[in-house]
């Protein structure tokens, strides 16, 4: 219930503003990356009934080129909308499954000594791809999850003394269950800060359940994603993000997002605060949320929306006020509500 009433507050600054996005004059042409997104979507939604807040987290990261976490209890369609989006990219795609025996090697590569020609010769893990799905990326222990450090920050991975680039772009999503906590290993506080977002994905409402199960019981094909087409090209969305990174963001909507992030340091029911690691990855979401609107410049509305998916992860409820029920997001919802919005 909590996960579905976070959506609905997610949903809301998205609603508001379709209401008039279309009466202005961009100065930056967003038409060819706004078509884009809308063909992204209609593909996903071939397979996938709502959700359509995680999937607007999902492409708002792809644009800010920032990495994912999903979070949601089994079945609520989180691993097949990460695969489905991979697909409407023509760019690379590696799944790989966390488990407690996986080892660093298992996902970066390792050296493995040619007989030919009696060298040593690196191996490529399945991290050398564009885009990677990490499945309950909290069931493998710290040494695994810590491999993924330098990759996700610098997009880089130092092996033997010798450093290989990640090819662009590079996209990491993953996803746990929150509910099921036996044989897992919490993810530490500097390993989710590497992650623009975290999605909390709820249950589908009783319209949307319906229409899972007509969609199951009508389709006749066994591979559910045969028919998503790839829609954008490596090199469209490159574009696309250099063109999120021109989004103008007035001065005083820079001072609006300094304030959010300095009363999570100051607010009395947080253990921990907001590092300045938030305050760009939220004025850099808030770009791309303005970008996906048709906008060459961020709105209050756009900080809002990207506020809840950019702190929850990076903010930690004092250990009293979570024992009473109080949630990250309830907390960041009154530091909205109490800081004036510029105009």
């Amino acid at each position: 219930m909590e996960n579905h009433e976070n959506q609905n507050v997610e949903n809301e600054s998205s609603i508001n503003l379709n209401k008039g996005e279309d009466q202005f004059q961009s100065r930056i042409d967003m038409i060819e990356l706004r078509a884009s997104l809308e063909k992204v979507k209609a593909e996903i939604a071939k397979v996938i009934v709502g959700q359509e807040s995680m999937i607007e987290h999902l492409i708002a990261a792809l644009l800010s080129n920032g990495h994912v976490l999903i979070e949601g209890v089994p079945g609520v369609a989180k691993t097949i909308t990460a695969k489905l989006l991979a697909k409407t990219i023509d760019v690379g795609f590696s799944r790989i499954q966390f488990t407690p025996d996986l080892m660093p090697s298992d996902i970066l590569g390792t050296s493995v000594f040619n007989v030919k020609n009696s060298e040593f010769e690196f191996k490529k893990g399945p991290i050398f791809s564009s885009f990677i799905l990490i499945d309950e990326i909290n069931r493998s222990p710290a040494k695994t999850q810590a491999a993924l450090f330098e990759v996700m920050e610098e997009r880089q991975i130092t092996m033997d003394g010798v450093r290989y680039i990640m090819d662009e772009p590079f996209l990491v999503v993953a996803t746990q269950n929150p509910i099921e906590h036996e044989g897992t290993y919490r993810l530490p506080e500097a390993q989710l800060d590497r992650f623009l977002f975290k999605i909390n994905v709820g249950y589908p409402n009783l319209e949307q359940e319906i229409a899972i199960i007509r969609n199951q019981h009508e389709s006749r094909k066994e591979d559910k994603t045969e028919g998503v087409n790839r829609v954008i090209t490596a090199g469209q969305l490159k574009s696309y993000q250099n063109l999120v990174k021109e989004i103008v963001v007035e001065a005083q909507l820079m001072e609006y997002i300094a304030k959010i992030i300095v009363n999570t340091r100051e607010n009395q029911f947080l253990y921990l605060g907001a590092s300045p690691r938030a305050s760009l990855a939220l004025l850099t979401a808030s770009k791309a949320f303005a970008a996906m609107r048709g906008r060459d410049f961020v709105t209050p509305e756009d900080i809002k929306e990207a506020s809840y998916a950019v702190l929850r992860h990076r903010v930690i409820v004092s250990p009293e006020r979570e024992m009473e029920g109080l949630t990250a997001d309830e907390i960041i919802r009154q530091i909205l509500e109490g800081i004036e919005i510029p105009r």
